[in-house]
């Protein structure tokens, strides 16, 4: 696991095992925030221990950006702390993520000590406002990865953590391409120094413009390659021409999953374009 220091307090952690996911923590001088919790719990365990033994305070607080497993699945380690979240995430954790962790634990024994922890505090709309020390968080909706997908603004230091709204491949099998398209654009406008995005690198300030455009250059390119595949007889195969480079994403790792998660973009576009059509 990787680990770096962003600001003042302000920590960043990113998997190396899985999908290059991250996390983050702001600590203040009596406690600390947790911004998700990577994917595994030896992760989890590690970032707890960082916290307590490194920084000296303990999690009060968990802010789990959306839904899925290498978000949320970690919440368990920190008991006694308050998960905070949208509405739809404790909503879809119920419906989703509980069958989908008792479908694992049969598979995989690293996950028969994780159970699923439940947002304690949610919001629909609006933001939420929490203040850590001499740091103020501000939760906002963020959505497009997922329906429930929210940001967390540092405003002093002017650091996203973006939560999957913002990757370096933007995923919208879970989600809307429309509702990403304009979280993208709302956090062009804001002013950053640093975009911790839900998987990948950090996003310097000088990189933030062009990491923007590209992402929706990529999801406007996929667009338009689900729609004329469409109208093609031979629709996969219009599909299989169209890698990832050819929609204007290149050098994108993810831990080797970057293909992958392209070739689902396109069929979940595709499928709804059909889907539309047949309306």
């Amino acid at each position: 696991m990787h680990r770096e220091r962003v600001s003042e307090n302000v920590y960043w952690f990113q998997s190396e095992v899985y999908a290059q996911v991250t996390a983050g923590v702001v600590a203040g001088p009596q406690w600390a925030v947790l911004i998700d919790t990577l994917a595994l719990p030896e992760e989890s365990l590690a970032i707890r221990d960082f916290i307590e033994r490194e920084v000296g305070v303990q999690v009060r607080y968990i802010i789990n950006t959306h839904y899925h497993a290498d978000h949320t699945w970690g919440n368990c380690f920190f008991p006694g702390a308050t998960v905070v979240a949208h509405s739809l995430c404790r909503q879809l954790l119920e419906e989703r993520g509980i069958p989908s962790l008792e479908t694992v634990r049969k598979q995989n024994p690293t996950y028969r000590q994780v159970k699923i922890v439940l947002p304690h505090f949610t919001f629909n709309e609006g933001v939420l406002t929490l203040r850590v020390g001499k740091k103020n968080l501000t939760i906002m909706p963020s959505p497009g990865h997922s329906s429930d997908g929210i940001s967390v603004l540092v405003d002093e230091d002017r650091v996203l953590f973006a939560g999957d709204s913002f990757m370096p491949l933007p995923y919208i099998v879970d989600g809307d391409v429309e509702e990403i398209s304009n979280s993208i654009k709302k956090i062009s406008r804001m002013g950053l120094e640093n975009i911790i995005q839900g998987h990948g690198d950090i996003v310097l300030r000088g990189e933030i413009d062009a990491a923007v455009k590209e992402n929706l250059n990529y999801l406007s390119s996929i667009r338009k390659v689900a729609k004329t595949a469409s109208r093609r007889r031979a629709a996969q195969d219009y599909l299989d021409e169209n890698g990832v480079e050819s929609c204007g994403k290149t050098r994108v790792y993810l831990g080797g999953l970057a293909e992958e998660l392209h070739r689902r973009n396109l069929r979940a576009l595709y499928q709804l374009e059909v889907k539309n059509a047949e309306k």
